[in-house]
């Protein structure tokens, strides 16, 4: 009884705890807005591309993607399961779906296409 009621005490101090420390952020003001970084960020949101834009200003995951679909693999379009492995990536779920969100989100913004429902491929891609 003693073990439970004392696991109990220590549960509630750390909700305590908590309350306050949220209570103190809220009270805090809000911090000036930084202006967002330009060129590539981890986890940053893909730009729009530009004329002048090359795929530098991307996030290195990004950068990777774009790299595979306008290689020679990629030419004739990838379907995100053969992306991820051209990644180095396991071919499970997760990794595959992570890869296919990356691949329409550069289809947004014009640094990739989507040839047909699910196969990818550069947006240019490479004379040769």
């Amino acid at each position: 009884m003693q073990a439970a009621l004392g696991e109990a005490e220590r549960v509630l101090q750390r909700l305590v705890d908590a309350r306050a420390t949220v209570a103190e952020v809220l009270a805090e003001p809000p911090s000036a807005v930084a202006e967002p970084q330009r060129g590539s960020v981890v986890g940053s949101v893909v730009p729009h591309r530009a004329d002048s834009m090359t795929a530098s200003v991307l996030a290195s995951d990004y950068q990777r993607i774009v790299s595979v679909l306008e290689s020679e693999a990629g030419r004739e379009g990838m379907r995100c399961q053969q992306l991820a492995r051209a990644l180095g990536l396991q071919v499970v779920p997760a990794k595959v779906e992570g890869v296919r969100s990356k691949a329409k989100r550069l289809v947004e913004r014009g640094w990739a296409r989507q040839v047909r429902p699910g196969v990818f491929t550069a947006l240019v891609v490479p004379a040769g």
